[in-house]
C-alpha cells in the first residue's frame, strides 16, 4: 500500500485525488500544477520486479522524482503514477512487456512535492532463461511537440474512461 502524500510536503497550491492503483488499492494525492522540467543530457533509469516494485534507480530518478533513493527501492513504480495518466496507457504499456516486448511512450510523472515532469519513456523485459524475471526503464527528455500530442491523446482517453483531464491543456 502506497503512502498518502501529505501537503507539508507539496509546494504550492493543490487539487487532491483519491487514485485507484491496480493491485494496490488507493492512494491519496496532492498534485499542482507545476511542471519541472526534464534536464539536458540526463537520463533516468530504474529496474523492477515483475510486480512494478523497484529494485534499482539511479541518481536522476532520484533527483527527478523528489523522493530518496531509500523511498524508491521497494516501493512500487506507481508511486509516480499522475492521475492526469489515463488507464489505459499504462494497461498498454503491461500488455507489451509481459508478452516480452519493448514499448515505448511518453508519461507524465508526479513528483513527491506534487509537481511533476514529462519523460519519453522505454521499458524493456529482463529476460532470464527464456522467462521474464524484471523490467528495465530508461527515460530520456521528450520533445514539447510530443507532449503536446500526448496531452491531446490522454485527454481523449481520459474522457473514454469516464474522467476528465485535470492538467493545461499544454
Amino acid at each position: 500500500m502506497l503512502e498518502p502524500m501529505h501537503a507539508n510536503q507539496v509546494v504550492g497550491k493543490y487539487r487532491q485525488y483519491d487514485q485507484h492503483l491496480y493491485k494496490q488499492g488507493f492512494r491519496h494525492l496532492l498534485v499542482t500544477d507545476i511542471e519541472v522540467p526534464y534536464p539536458d543530457g540526463k537520463l533516468i533509469v530504474s529496474r523492477t520486479d515483475t510486480q512494478g516494485i523497484i529494485t534499482h534507480c539511479n541518481q536522476s530518478f532520484v533527483d527527478m522524482s523528489g523522493y530518496t533513493e531509500a523511498e524508491l527501492i521497494g516501493a512500487p513504480h506507481s508511486i509516480l503514477r499522475h492521475p492526469d495518466m489515463p488507464t489505459l496507457a499504462f494497461k498498454g504499456l503491461w500488455d507489451e512487456v509481459e508478452a516480452g516486448k519493448i514499448w515505448h511512450g511518453y508519461v507524465k510523472n508526479l513528483r513527491k512535492d506534487g509537481a511533476f515532469y514529462w519523460v519519453y519513456a522505454t521499458v524493456i523485459p529482463n529476460v532470464r532463461e527464456g522467462v521474464v524475471v524484471g523490467y528495465t526503464s530508461v527515460r530520456r527528455k521528450p520533445s514539447r511537440a510530443k507532449i503536446a500530442a500526448a496531452i491531446a491523446l490522454y485527454q481523449t482517453l481520459k474522457l473514454k474512461e469516464g474522467n476528465h483531464w485535470e492538467g493545461p491543456t499544454q
